[in-house]
């Protein structure tokens, strides 16, 4: 027979078990939750950066998996959205073209460096300039959660120099650089 402060002490000792488990498991669930924040860079200039970017790296998503040739075009429409082609040919320089056109919409009108991007309504992707050359030639656009990268330029080849900064730049900032893929280019060889 279990006396009364038998009871009560493995009672107690339960109730602080289960506590202690629910607080690791919220600051489990939170602390991988927060990433900090992923800096942008101070303004963009919205008629400069549209036209064409060639895609040489990323963290590719589900559909980029074995693009080649990728490349993203921004164009400004009149209601201050940006309209979006993006490019590739599937699985070779000869595959099948591929073409999605998502819009994006204008986060922070401030620096014009947060958009978001949307390929299915009503489904909105964080799109962060978080690097831009002074001549516009090269950017690179990234995500808080460091899921997904993207390095672009104007050209579809950059110098293994700068593409290298780049790839210091996004360690830095927190990504994984080994989940870094450079995109095949027509232009490759």
């Amino acid at each position: 027979m279990v006396s009364a402060n038998t009871y009560c002490e493995r009672k107690s000792d339960m109730t602080s078990m289960i506590m202690t488990l629910a607080g690791a498991m919220l600051l489990t669930f939170f602390g991988c939750q927060s990433m900090p924040p992923i800096h942008t860079v101070a303004q963009v200039d919205l008629e400069r950066f549209m036209g064409d970017w060639y895609v040489i790296a990323n963290i590719p998503t589900f559909i980029e998996k074995d693009a080649f040739n990728a490349m993203e075009t921004y164009r400004l429409a009149e209601d201050g959205s940006i309209h979006t082609t993006f490019t590739f040919n599937k699985g070779g320089h000869e595959g099948p073209l591929k073409t999605y056109t998502p819009r994006a919409v204008l986060r922070d009108t401030a620096s014009n460096a947060v958009w978001d991007m949307q390929f299915v309504w009503p489904f909105k992707a964080e799109y962060r300039i978080i690097f831009l050359a002074a001549d516009y030639s090269q950017t690179i656009v990234g995500r808080t959660k460091r899921d997904y990268v993207w390095i672009m330029a104007r050209t579809p080849l950059i110098p293994d120099e700068d593409y290298l900064k780049m790839l210091q730049f996004l360690e830095q900032e927190g990504y994984d650089i080994g989940k870094v893929k450079k995109v095949p280019h027509m232009a490759d060889g």
